[in-house]
């Protein structure tokens, strides 16, 4: 019989052979295969990805046209719904989500907060009292300092960090998830933190150490952050129209009072 942790490392990964081979090395020395199963998912990378996570016998999934950053992550949440993960974790590939905030962030997932609730969500954030320090642009800090200040007047939540990629999520997540109609498969940012605080899932944040990319180029360049800011701005009314005036939540009532009582009992 097949035997797994409770516990899913997702990667999702686009011609990073050499980044991909470093966050190898730091997920063996702190021998993350000990409490984890590692999945990556090699969105038809041109290069040498794949022979990282093959020769570490990593789970693999290797898409034969490109399919995105969204909609890999999308593939991860439903392999984990279907092998009946607990918990996920989905970090980047190029290096910059250090390896040492994953057993911050399990351990987040498992500890109820002030009113007797486990986390549906934690997000590792860069802009804490603990985070490593980490240099942004004049720019994307603006961006920040918006997406902050829309979440707080649409939600009433505090969000340090609304971009973050380094997340961790119960099954309740990332089986809502994995239905495609309740995530963005092309920028799962502060529209999707919107989604979920609107419809009432508990989010928390941990400090987070994270580097500067320093091989490979970023997803997101000159061209496409412009075209990610354009969406945003229409995604994020999108998404209050949906669930506030349709009072619609794309997918089922994951927030009835039972659900509610078990999330206080269960991790």
């Amino acid at each position: 019989m097949k035997t797994h942790k409770e516990l899913l490392i997702i990667i999702p990964a686009h011609n990073e052979g050499k980044n991909i081979r470093k966050v190898s090395e730091q997920l063996h020395r702190q021998e993350i295969k000990k409490i984890a199963d590692i999945l990556v998912i090699d969105d038809a990378s041109a290069d040498d990805t794949r022979q990282t996570p093959e020769a570490e016998k990593y789970i693999l999934i290797r898409n034969i046209r490109r399919l995105g950053y969204g909609t890999s992550l999308r593939l991860g949440y439903q392999y984990a719904l279907r092998e009946n993960y607990r918990y996920i974790i989905q970090m980047d590939a190029d290096g910059q989500h250090d390896v040492c905030n994953i057993p911050v962030i399990y351990r987040r997932l498992k500890e109820k907060d002030a009113n007797g609730y486990y986390p549906d969500i934690v997000l590792a954030s860069r802009f804490m009292k603990g985070s490593s320090d980490f240099p942004i642009g004049i720019l994307k800090k603006a961006a920040y300092i918006w997406f902050r200040f829309i979440i707080r007047i649409i939600t009433g939540e505090k969000i340090a960090d609304p971009t973050t990629g380094l997340q961790g999520l119960n099954q309740k997540a990332f089986s809502f998830y994995a239905d495609g109609k309740n995530f963005d498969d092309k920028y799962p940012d502060a529209n999707i933190i919107i989604q979920m605080l609107l419809l009432h899932f508990h989010i928390a944040e941990v400090p987070a150490v994270m580097h500067a990319r320093t091989d490979g180029k970023s997803m997101h360049g000159w061209f496409s952050a412009v075209w990610y800011m354009c969406r945003m701005l229409f995604e994020i009314p999108s998404v209050i129209f949906r669930i506030k005036l349709l009072n619609k939540n794309s997918g089922g009532n994951f927030h009835d009072l039972e659900t509610e009582q078990n999330n206080k009992q269960i991790p």
